[in-house]
């Protein structure tokens, strides 16, 4: 494919999103998810297919761990990014990594692997005017008995952001839509974890557990904007201590920017 035809609508702002990487809420972000699979995640070695896998940030982990992991994204930039930090690895960790370019969708029609027992797809469908292609993708690629992991934007909660921010109209307007302007610049899609777990039941894929990502760092005024993480280890490890647990607690972890999808095919 051209780099044209490698485009998506992440695209126009991938800048914009590199700027932010190590930056507060990526951290938060990367910790919990990193967190909440390592409660949900069976023990290595068994594969794993990273589908929008950017930078590479939890594919090394998993490698790290013991996991070979595909990776697969569009983006030459971030590949290159994540293939630079591959490099740095340890000889065990380079071999369990396989990275390859591709567009989601094509690549899973290409049966390049066979299904695997585990499925990332993090960032991705807020992208997607349309999930139901890539939930199909994700499908076909998830043996049974297999896990898919995915990470949206909270439908549920797109008001939260505007209203504290005293923007009234837009507050207003995301109690009836699934749209929003995100910080990169792109108007991006939202999911409602009712309606998900819907369009997860028709792939075949059994929602199984949840999590939010990114309660209070986003509600906040002090930490909603991309500062970087506090100078003060212990205090970031407190931060993330008291995330993890609003985001697997209600009522917090309906109103988490993030919704963290657990969901298995049946053996």
């Amino acid at each position: 494919m051209s780099p044209a035809e490698m485009s998506t609508a992440f695209t126009a702002a991938e800048q914009n999103w590199q700027t932010r990487l190590g930056q507060l809420r990526d951290v938060v972000r990367q910790e919990l998810v990193t967190r909440q699979l390592g409660a949900q995640l069976p023990p290595p070695p068994v594969p794993v297919i990273d589908l929008g896998c950017g930078q590479g940030t939890q594919a090394l982990r998993l490698a790290r761990r013991g996991y070979p992991v595909t990776g697969v994204d569009a983006s030459a930039d971030l590949l290159a990014r994540f293939e630079r930090d591959l490099a740095a690895e340890p000889a065990e960790v380079r071999d369990r990594v396989r990275v390859e370019r591709g567009l989601i969708v094509p690549w899973a029609e290409r049966g390049v692997l066979s299904p695997v027992a585990v499925v990332l797809c993090h960032g991705v469908l807020m992208y997607q005017a349309d999930p139901d292609p890539v939930l199909r993708a994700i499908a076909a690629l998830t043996a049974p008995g297999g896990m898919v992991s995915l990470l949206v934007r909270n439908g549920d909660a797109l008001a939260m952001r505007p209203g504290l921010g005293g923007d009234w109209a837009a507050c207003a307007a995301a109690f009836g839509s699934d749209r929003y302007a995100n910080r990169i610049g792109v108007t991006a899609r939202a999911d409602r974890l009712a309606d998900l777990t819907g369009r997860l039941a028709g792939h075949g894929l059994e929602l199984t557990a949840w999590y939010g990502v990114r309660v209070f760092t986003d509600l906040d005024p002090e930490t909603a904007s991309d500062a970087g993480p506090p100078e003060a280890p212990a205090d970031l490890e407190a931060l993330l201590d008291c995330e993890e647990r609003a985001g697997r607690t209600d009522p917090y972890r309906r109103v988490a920017a993030l919704t963290h999808l657990i969901a298995r095919r049946p053996a």
